[in-house]
C-alpha cells in the first residue's frame, strides 16, 4: 500500500492560509485562502513529501472540528473550486492527498441540529444525535445531548443510525470524486463506533484501490483499531512522547523500549509489518522546536523518526524549526505563514526522506536493537537483501561505539559517504547516520 511508503506532511488549512478563528456567517470566499497552498508544492516535491494530510476544511462553526457542513469548503478558505484546484495541483506533483475525516461530532451549527434545535421533537433529524428531551444543556436549548468528552461544542452523531452513515459516507463519495483524494485522517477514531468503522473500512476497499483510513488513537492496544476491518494505519502516540523524553532525559533507552516493544520479532511484539504514523509533533501538540532542551536534537530526532518503522509525518513550519506552545492555545501552534523556507534543517529533513525512499529495508525491514546506551542507540532496519544500521548520537560529544555490526564496510545512506566499521565507529555529536551495509 502506497502509505506505507509514504512521506506525510501535514497542513493545518485554516492555521496556514490565515483564516479567521470564527466563522461568522459572512460570505470570505472570494478571499481563495486556500490557493495559498499551491506556493508549497515546489518546497514538497523539493522536502521528498508524497502525501499532503489536510486537518478539516469543511465549512466549520471555528476550528473545523466542528462541522457546518461536509460538502461545502469552509467559506473563510475560499470555494470548492479552489480546494479542486489544489488537488490537481498537488496530484500532477506527484502528491496524494488525505484529508481529515471528522465523523464522531459536529459543530452546533451542523444543519441537521440546526433543524432539531427549531422543530425539537418534529425534526426528523432528532435520532441523528445522542439527546433527550427531558434535560436542558449549558446552551438552553430545551433538551440534553451527548458533546464529545463534555465539550458541547462538538455534539456527537449517532452513528448507528443508517441515516448518518448515509449522510458522512456520502460526503466521502463526494470528495473522491470531486477531489480525488487518496484517504482519511479519521479524527478521535478511538471514539467510533465499532460497527461504523467496519462499514467504513468496506467503502474504502470499494470507491477506490488503496484507499488508506489512517485513524487518531492515543493508549491501549491499537490493534484493536488497526485491522482488516477497521483502519490501516493508526497515530503512535506511544512513540511520540520517547521520540523527544529520550533526548531530553538522556535516556535512549526510553524510545528503544518502546520500539521493540511494538516493532521487535519476538512473539509478544504488538505490530510487527505494520505502518503506524510516526511523528514529532502535530496540530495538538508542542512544537517539537519548543520540547527539545537542547536544540541541536532536532537533528538526530528528525533522524530517528525517518529511520525507525512506521511512516512518519512532518507538520508544516516545524521542517524549519518554527517554535509554538500547547500552553499558549491552539491557535499558537496553528500560525498563518504566507510561504515555506529552507534552511539547515529542511535540508536535513529532505535527505533522510530521500535515503528512506532508496531504502527497502528503511520502508519494510524488521527491527532489532543493536545498541542502546543513555545517548546513544544503534538498530538494525533488515529485509531480504539489504540490512541498514541505524546510528543516533544525543551527546554534545562525539561517541566512539563498539559494536557487533557483523560486517567490514558500509554506505551512510543520507550522505553518501563511505563507512568503515574496523575498530568501532565514532559517532560526531548531536548526529544520525543510516548505514547500509555493503559487506
Amino acid at each position: 500500500m502506497w502509505f506505507d511508503d509514504a512521506v506525510l506532511y501535514q497542513i493545518y488549512p485554516l492555521g496556514l492560509c490565515g483564516a479567521p478563528l470564527q466563522n461568522d456567517g459572512t460570505d470570505q470566499t472570494g478571499q481563495h485562502r486556500i490557493l495559498r497552498v499551491l506556493d508549497w508544492v515546489e518546497h514538497l516535491q523539493k522536502l521528498g513529501a508524497t502525501c499532503v494530510l489536510f486537518n478539516p476544511l469543511f465549512d466549520s462553526d471555528a476550528h473545523g472540528y466542528d462541522t457546518r457542513d461536509y460538502n461545502r469548503v469552509d467559506p473563510r478558505l475560499g470555494t470548492n473550486e479552489d480546494f479542486r484546484q489544489v488537488c490537481r495541483a498537488l496530484h500532477e506533483a506527484g502528491i496524494r492527498v488525505m484529508l481529515d475525516g471528522v465523523f464522531n461530532h459536529v459543530g452546533r451549527g451542523f444543519w441537521a441540529f440546526r433543524d432539531v434545535q427549531q422543530k425539537r421533537r418534529d425534526s426528523p433529524y432528532k435520532d441523528w444525535f445522542h439527546l433527550s428531551f427531558d434535560g436542558n444543556d449549558a446552551y438552553d436549548d430545551g433538551f440534553w445531548y451527548e458533546g464529545w468528552e463534555g465539550c458541547y461544542d462538538l455534539v456527537k452523531l449517532n452513528l448507528q443510525n443508517p441515516a448518518v452513515r448515509d449522510c458522512l459516507f456520502d460526503a466521502v463519495r463526494g470528495w473522491v470524486r470531486d477531489y480525488e483524494i487518496d484517504g482519511l485522517r479519521l479524527d478521535v477514531a478511538y471514539c467510533l463506533d465499532p460497527g461504523f468503522l467496519s462499514d467504513l473500512r468496506g467503502l474504502a476497499n470499494e470507491i477506490k484501490p488503496d484507499f488508506v483510513l489512517m485513524g487518531e488513537t492515543l493508549h491501549g492496544d491499537y490493534n484493536r483499531w488497526m485491522n482488516d476491518r477497521a483502519c490501516h494505519s493508526v497515530t503512535n502516540y506511544e512513540c511520540y512522547k520517547g521520540l523527544y523524553s529520550s533526548f531530553n532525559s538522556g535516556n535512549m533507552h526510553e524510545i528503544a523500549y518502546s520500539l521493540n516493544r511494538q516493532f521487535g520479532s519476538e512473539p509478544w511484539c504488538l505490530y510487527p509489518g505494520r505502518h503506524l504514523l510516526n511523528f514529532l509533533d502535530n496540530h495538538d501538540v508542542s512544537r517539537i522546536a519548543s520540547i527539545l532542551t537542547q536544540p541541536e536534537t532536532i537533528y538526530p530526532a528528525y533522524g530517528l523518526l525517518f529511520g525507525m518503522p512506521g511512516t512518519p509525518a512532518v507538520y508544516y513550519g516545524s521542517d524549519w524549526g518554527i517554535q509554538g506552545d500547547k500552553k499558549n492555545g491552539d491557535p499558537s501552534l496553528r500560525p498563518a505563514i504566507e510561504a515555506p523556507e529552507e534552511n539547515a534543517l529542511t535540508r536535513w529533513i529532505a535527505r533522510l526522506a530521500a535515503a528512506r525512499s532508496a531504502s527497502e529495508a528503511l520502508r519494510h525491514g524488521s527491527y532489532r536493537n543493536v545498541m542502546v546506551q543513555p545517548k546513544q542507540l544503534i538498530f538494525e532496519r533488515k529485509c531480504e537483501g539489504e540490512r541498514v544500521l541505524v546510528a543516533i548520537n544525543a551527546d554534545a560529544a562525539p561517541c566512539h561505539a563498539h559494536f557487533n555490526a557483523e560486517c567490514g564496510t558500509a554506505v551512510d545512506l543520507i550522505t553518501g559517504k563511505p563507512h568503515d566499521y574496523g575498530g568501532g565507529s565514532e559517532l560526531p555529536p548531536f548526529s544520525c547516520a543510516f548505514w547500509k551495509m555493503e559487506r
